[in-house]
């Protein structure tokens, strides 16, 4: 379906083309008209399927339609991480380029002026207060907020928030809400928490869910089985060509991160670290320099597993196993965005195939295992079930069928360098 065929603004319409958007996701096309007609809504999408634009816009088209509007919030839209929160606002942005929209983006960290910004926006009555749930409640502690006129309620990554131990706040803030209001939320999963939150925050909802989350189809999956000490050996091998995309390596901990970064600096790759330990200001200046590509290749925690969007990410490694599904499905959603094709790499020690095959029960499917290259040695056999029990119940691949090696040349069909 085309943006035009929905019931939006001319002057959004506007924007949306100015920005190139002219067709809606299938997470678009089913919520927009949803969101139009004020109704509650939950939805289920996994990252990458466009779910931003699909609350931004219909907001927008709601707020621009307002009559006797006053310089009060209107709409407050809930995000886990300063990251997310700052791509959401990027996108209200863009979409109301040519709209009387005003925003304000509220996240903790930085020094006192970022405060004093926040608590002037929120103070003069931005129309749309994009806000992590810790530094919004910190706001309202000292009165720089008045949430009394707040139409529009959005929970994005509901999941998330609530695996960070943010429920009590989020009741917090919904407790500051007028009860006559319009609540949306969207969550990659649903799991009984997000049901019980639901049942406290929304109304007659109505529910859709897109698909149940699984990795990107055009994502080429591929596995190293290995010992612990052959890793930094295979990232050598990857990258003993040039580094021809942007690439994203995920570990761990915050120090393997540090200790990974160093090691490939010291090889003279073009890389840069991002975690918990970094400033805000320095975080962003580590994105800007991957978006901008003036950095090849970024290593990461799982800060940058959700709610980052940038294009052009080729490889994704995971260095680690994470250690729950959903954390893998987010991991590899950072690449093959926006139409593209990409590639995720996983290295998997004797420790960590339990973990893996638990992933693959997960996305129902046999990841291909690529040989390791003859100089690091001899591999662990890939036997998950002597760490962990259970059927697998996955789709099987026949032999010789590689699902990583679809539309790939042969550097690529052996895991080359990116």
């Amino acid at each position: 379906m085309r943006f035009d065929e929905l019931e939006l603004e001319d002057s959004l319409l506007q924007g949306l083309d100015s920005m190139n958007f002219q067709e809606t996701t299938p997470i678009q096309e089913l919520t927009i008209p949803v969101i139009l007609e004020g109704k509650d809504l939950i939805a289920c999408a996994q990252t990458g399927t466009g779910k931003t634009a699909a609350y931004t816009l219909p907001i927008l088209n709601r707020l621009i339609k307002e009559e006797n509007r006053t310089d009060a919030v209107k709409a407050v839209i809930m995000a886990p991480t300063r990251e997310l929160a700052q791509q959401i606002d990027v996108q209200f942005e863009g979409f109301s380029y040519f709209l009387p929209v005003s925003t304000v983006v509220v996240y903790g960290g930085g020094d006192g002026s970022l405060w004093d910004q926040q608590k002037k926006a929120l103070r003069l009555g931005a129309d749309v207060a994009i806000a992590t749930p810790g530094r919004l409640i910190a706001h309202l502690q000292h009165s720089d907020v008045d949430l009394s006129q707040v139409k529009y309620f959005i929970l994005d990554e509901a999941d998330r928030m609530l695996d960070m131990g943010f429920f009590e706040d989020i009741m917090q803030i919904v407790n500051k809400l007028p009860k006559d209001r319009q609540t949306i939320l969207f969550s990659a999963t649903m799991p009984p928490k997000i049901r019980q939150l639901a049942q406290n925050v929304l109304r007659d909802p109505v529910e859709i869910n897109v698909a149940v989350s699984k990795p990107n189809e055009a994502i080429m999956q591929a596995a190293y089985i290995c010992y612990e000490p052959q890793k930094m050996g295979i990232i050598e091998e990857l990258f003993s060509k040039p580094v021809l995309h942007k690439t994203l390596i995920f570990a761990s901990s915050k120090q393997k991160v540090k200790d990974l970064a160093f090691t490939l600096k010291k090889k003279k790759f073009n890389v840069a670290a991002m975690h918990s330990d970094l400033e805000q200001s320095e975080r962003e200046s580590v994105m800007m320099d991957f978006k901008n590509n003036k950095i090849d290749i970024l290593v990461a925690t799982d800060i940058v597993s959700r709610g980052i969007d940038i294009d052009e990410i080729g490889l994704v490694i995971n260095f680690d196993v994470p250690h729950d599904p959903e954390d893998y499905i987010h991991r590899i959603g950072r690449t093959a965005r926006a139409s593209a094709e990409g590639v995720a790499l996983t290295f998997v020690s004797e420790a960590e195939q339990g973990k893996f095959y638990r992933i693959e029960q997960f996305i129902e499917e046999a990841v291909y295992k690529i040989p390791l290259p003859a100089h690091l040695g001899r591999a662990p056999e890939y036997n998950p079930k002597a760490f962990d029990h259970g059927s697998f119940k996955g789709r099987k691949k026949k032999p010789g069928n590689r699902p990583f090696v679809k539309k790939r040349n042969n550097a690529r069909r052996e895991g080359g360098s990116q």
